[in-house]
């Protein structure tokens, strides 16, 4: 069926063909008669065998969707009837903002990839905030993730400030956090990455990582773009300020993994899709084997079949995310990879 209706969907902008099917998509969870039975008998799956806990929470498989498809949280439901294990939402900015002009998505269907400059266009961690109370109210077992960021015009001295924000508006909300200082989009951001500010950021969630004898696992997502010496650096980090482990990878901005002359391939802004399975393989192995598996990695990047998704669990992912692979190979995706996890 999808394949089907992809080449239709490919005709237009990307952004706004995003939009206008995860509206559909929540209209026929919501609204359909028996939708939501429709969704979930199709494409979830339920089997013991994939069920796994990850730094104290539970998952009923190991395949979850990435941050930047559902950015404020309005369409968690509906996206958990096509069999995601956890859904992570975000990247939330403590105040809104519109993010970069557009257009600011492209498609390179030559090399399935993606490239975008979204620049955390959100609207606000408020009115996440008070959607996911809203969730958690009516369905708890939906794991739920919050990416967090900083504002654009926040200079870098002060983004502890806003990672501190969106963290204590949440917490309540999320069953995990993310620490996004990898995106290429806002400028400056990845300065964060750099061994003092980042241990400054983890440390400072850190202390405040504690509510009524709670503590939220919180990761950090990293850029594929780093030096093995920068992931030399991540791996003391992690251990240093006893966070709960690390995203592999965000969007890349090299382009050597492109092939073809694509249309589109010198825009600005994070490579996504086939361009990055491999590099974002070898980051996963290289922080595990350097760290001695001593903490949980959730692998993304590139995952377009079951056994893209294997490969990363195999270097040392405990868990694994789609976003590309799910846009170009449609939501019957997540099921064919569980039931070759399942063989």
């Amino acid at each position: 069926m999808y394949r089907l209706i992809k080449p239709i969907f490919f005709q237009f902008d990307p952004e706004k063909v995003h939009h206008f099917v995860v509206k559909r998509l929540k209209w026929f969870h919501e609204h359909f008669p028996l939708g939501k039975t429709i969704l979930r008998s199709s494409f979830d799956i339920h089997v013991k065998g994939l069920e796994r806990e990850v730094f104290g929470i539970r998952f009923k498989n190991p395949v979850g969707l990435a941050a930047g498809f559902d950015k404020n949280g309005e369409y968690v439901e509906a996206l958990s009837d096509l069999g995601f294990g956890f859904i992570e939402v975000g990247t939330v900015t403590p105040l809104p903002q519109p993010g970069n002009d557009l257009p600011r998505m492209f498609r390179l269907p030559e090399n399935s990839a993606l490239i975008n400059r979204m620049g955390f266009n959100n609207k606000g961690v408020d009115t996440l905030a008070e959607r996911l109370r809203a969730l958690k109210a009516k369905d708890k077992t939906i794991v739920v993730g919050g990416n967090i960021g900083k504002n654009k015009n926040t200079p870098n001295e002060d983004a502890v400030n806003d990672y501190v924000k969106c963290f204590d508006r949440l917490f309540d909300v999320v069953d995990y956090f993310v620490v996004n200082v990898s995106s290429p989009n806002t400028p400056g951001l990845r300065e964060l990455q750099e061994k003092e500010p980042l241990t400054l950021l983890l440390k400072t969630l850190q202390e405040r990582n504690h509510k009524n004898g709670i503590v939220r696992p919180i990761l950090l997502k990293i850029a594929p773009d780093l030096t093995n010496e920068q992931l030399d650096d991540i791996v003391d980090i992690v251990k240093e300020t006893g966070i709960a482990g690390v995203i592999a990878t965000n969007t890349t901005i090299d382009r050597s993994g492109l092939y073809n002359a694509a249309e589109h391939a010198t825009e600005t802004g994070g490579l996504s899709g086939k361009p990055l399975t491999q590099r974002s393989t070898e980051v996963i192995r290289y922080l595990s084997e350097k760290s001695n598996k001593a903490f949980p990695i959730i692998g993304v990047g590139g995952i377009h079949s079951p056994q893209d998704a294997k490969d990363k669990l195999e270097a040392g992912a405990s868990l694994v995310q789609l976003y590309t692979g799910f846009i170009y190979e449609g939501p019957g995706i997540v099921k064919r990879i569980c039931k070759e996890l399942v063989n």
